[in-house]
C-alpha cells in the first residue's frame, strides 16, 4: 500500500512561502538544498520530519486559484480558541479567506486562510483526522 509522504509547492517567493509555514503551522525546516541552482526547502511539523514534509520550491508562477475551486491545504488545531487566534491573526495580515464557520460532523469548526503564493489553506477543530 502506498504512503503520502510529501507534497511539494512550487511558488513564487520562496522566502515568503516559508516564513509563512514556519509562522501560521509552526513547521521546522528540515532541509535546505542547492540543487541545480535551485534552492529548495523541506518543512515539517515538529516530530514527524520522518513522516510527512512539505517541499518548497522557487520560481513558480504563483498560484490562481478560480473562485468555485475549493482545493485547499488542511490544517487540524486542537481547539476553537486557536481557530479563532489563527482567523484573527489572518485578518490582521490581510489573508483571511473564510472568515470562522462550523457545520456539522465532520467539517467543524474552521477557517480559511491564503499563503503568500495564494494557496488556500483551511484550520480546524473537530474533523475526525488528525490529533483532535
Amino acid at each position: 500500500m502506498a504512503r503520502l509522504t510529501h507534497v511539494a509547492l512550487h511558488v513564487k517567493n520562496l522566502a515568503s512561502c516559508v516564513a509563512f509555514y514556519q509562522d501560521y503551522i509552526g513547521m521546522q525546516l528540515v532541509r535546505d538544498r542547492h540543487v541545480n541552482g535551485k534552492h529548495i526547502i523541506w518543512l515539517a511539523e515538529p516530530g514527524k520530519a520522518d513522516t510527512f514534509i512539505f517541499v518548497i520550491l522557487p520560481h513558480g508562477p504563483g498560484h490562481q486559484q478560480s473562485p468555485v475551486d475549493f482545493s485547499h491545504l488542511g490544517f487540524a488545531l486542537a481547539s476553537k480558541q486557536q481557530v479563532d487566534a489563527v482567523a484573527k491573526k489572518a485578518e490582521n495580515d490581510g489573508r483571511l479567506l473564510w472568515p470562522v464557520k462550523e457545520e456539522p460532523y465532520p467539517v467543524g469548526y474552521y477557517c480559511g486562510v491564503l499563503d503568500p503564493d495564494g494557496n488556500r489553506v483551511e484550520f480546524s477543530y473537530g474533523q475526525p483526522l488528525g490529533d483532535n
